[in-house]
């Protein structure tokens, strides 16, 4: 029991460090107003409305790895074969992507792909369990 919570756990970490890196790359190429970083909600709404298409893509992509990447973490350590682990990321993340959606004016396009990418955990879980056992 102690192993599979451990695995959620690190799978979650894996996934936010996933997501902050690449989150970070996007940063780095569509910088936000500095207001954002100081973490003024309104100029975040505004940026968010007014984002380029690439700069939230990038964020998709953030979540795509994130999936694969918290989704392989969770079920490599739960080591039991099952997808459990995978799925409570997955879900985790998921319901973090909805209330981030909901909070910030996104477009119809996100919302699809941003809820649609969770299912990646499972992709991580089967590349999991085509690698050698730890």
């Amino acid at each position: 029991m102690l192993r599979r919570i451990l695995a959620v756990l690190a799978g979650l970490i894996v996934g936010s460090i996933c997501i902050a890196g690449v989150e970070n790359i996007g940063h780095y190429l569509y910088p936000p107003p500095a207001e954002v970083g100081a973490g003024d909600m309104n100029a975040l709404k505004i940026y968010v409305s007014e984002a380029p298409f690439m700069a939230l893509f990038f964020i998709i992509l953030a979540y795509a790895l994130a999936a694969v990447a918290s989704g392989f973490t969770a079920s490599k350590i739960s080591n039991n074969g099952k997808n459990t682990a995978a799925l409570i990321c997955g879900i985790v993340f998921l319901l973090i992507t909805i209330y981030m959606m909901v909070s910030l004016p996104t477009p119809i396009w996100f919302w699809i792909l941003g809820i649609l990418v969770w299912g990646l955990v499972f992709v991580g879980h089967q590349l999991a369990l085509k690698t050698k056992k730890i």
